[in-house]
């Protein structure tokens, strides 16, 4: 099966999770549950863009260094006051940033058009402002509605939520944003040979390192991860625990290891014999053995067992699908197009390797970085992007465009 097919099956009729309400501090990353329109114009009242004069327009129109105009300063307001200062001909109003615009003003004189720059830091009211160049009507004036318009719709479902959302929705002051819950995402290591951080490291065991870097990438993809240990390679033993992540609630299931062509890769004999197999191969390297189906009605996604393999699957195929869980509409997946520093090789699968990825002096630059093993963890440490070579080619030259992920949080730029 390919990539496409793959990711399509995966996707096809995913449900989202729950929503519910959570308070605005707490909403960064997650997704919106509902349209979010504005109960109130932004800005919601006409204001002062600049520290100056509120004026009549037409009073200071053709004022110039050559005609100086003379206004009398009648009152001054502050940001966070609302006088009730109403201007008549030949008056001006001292006025700071933010404040709201006097009754009869329509524009604004900043104090650099006047020839009194220190009128405003002196507490004092002066009698006279001599404006020194003219102002049009609505200049610096900030008018009520000018950002958002009361009713508007400002976010729409299905939409990660940004530090400037969280500053949009702090004006409108929507302190509970809905949004969907936090996919719950159980996880189960399989082998003989895996052995816990704390276990004794004996000739013939590894320690299990993708529980812990999935649960990350998990955590990371902002759903919660439900680690489930590992389990030996024992069909019993895999059912038992299969059965306690369905007791768990979880949302999804992922398994890493166990899912290949060996006499002691049981899981997709498990999932067969008691849940729904759909497929456990895909044209992809690294990681071939990919599983999808489901056990007792949750979906279950097989990633391989080398680290690697298991990380670069979970990026490909497992994030998608918890974005689709999260109720997310639009994949976050930076692809760029970038020139090959060196020529490449592959094997004819889709494949995805491990590259460095930078900003040259005509465009996007990659690399590959280390060896490009499944095993062979500290390569992607290396590795801020991955470079897709499409199936049935098997190598590129050097200078030729190509095809680049970037992987999650890394900065490119």
């Amino acid at each position: 099966m390919s990539v496409t097919q793959a990711l399509e099956s995966l996707l096809q009729d995913v449900g989202t999770v729950s929503a519910e309400t959570v308070p605005l501090s707490r909403a960064l990353r997650r997704v919106l549950a509902q349209d979010i329109l504005a109960p109130l114009d932004l800005p919601p009242f006409s204001n002062s863009a600049m520290d100056g004069f509120a004026v009549r327009a037409k009073d200071v129109a053709d004022a110039s260094q050559g005609n100086p105009v003379h206004l009398k300063i009648v009152g001054d307001v502050l940001a966070g006051e609302a006088k009730a200062n109403s201007l008549q001909v030949g008056q001006a109003v001292r006025i700071m940033t933010g404040a709201v615009i006097p009754k009869g003003a329509d524009a604004i004189v900043p104090v650099e058009f006047t020839n009194d720059p220190g009128a405003l830091t002196e507490k004092a009211l002066p009698e006279i402002v001599v404006i020194l160049k003219g102002v049009k009507s609505g200049d610096f004036v900030r008018e009520a509605g000018q950002d958002v318009k009361q009713g508007n719709k400002v976010l729409s479902s299905g939409h990660r939520v940004r530090p400037q959302d969280i500053g949009m929705l702090a004006a409108l002051g929507v302190s509970n944003p809905s949004v969907y819950r936090k996919p719950k995402v159980a996880i189960i290591s399989t082998g003989d040979e895996l052995i816990d951080l704390d276990g004794e490291l004996r000739p013939g065991t590894i320690r299990d390192s993708n529980g812990y870097a999935l649960a990350a990438a998990i955590e990371s993809s902002e759903a919660e991860p439900i680690p489930m240990g590992i389990v030996a390679d024992d069909p019993q033993q895999l059912t038992e625990r299969l059965d306690l992540c369905v007791e768990s609630s979880a949302d999804l299931i992922i398994s890493s290891a166990g899912v290949s062509m060996g006499a002691f890769d049981f899981v997709r004999t498990v999932v067969e014999n008691k849940g729904h197999l759909e497929f456990w191969r895909v044209n992809i390297r690294p990681g071939k053995p990919i599983l999808k189906g489901s056990y007792g009605g949750i979906p279950i996604i097989g990633l391989p067992g080398n680290p690697v393999s298991a990380l670069i699957t979970f990026e490909i195929f497992v994030k998608p699908f918890i974005d689709r869980l999260s109720g997310a509409k639009l994949s976050e997946r930076l692809v760029v197009m970038a020139s090959l520093i060196h020529p490449v090789i592959s094997d004819g699968r889709e494949s995805y390797l491990r590259a460095k990825l930078t900003q040259g002096d005509h465009g996007y630059e990659v690399g590959l970085v280390g060896s490009q093993d499944s095993a062979v963890l500290s390569s992607l440490l290396e590795a801020n992007a991955l470079i897709r070579i499409p199936a049935g080619i098997k190598s590129l030259s050097k200078g030729e465009i190509i095809e680049v992920l970037a992987l999650q949080n890394e900065s490119i730029l």
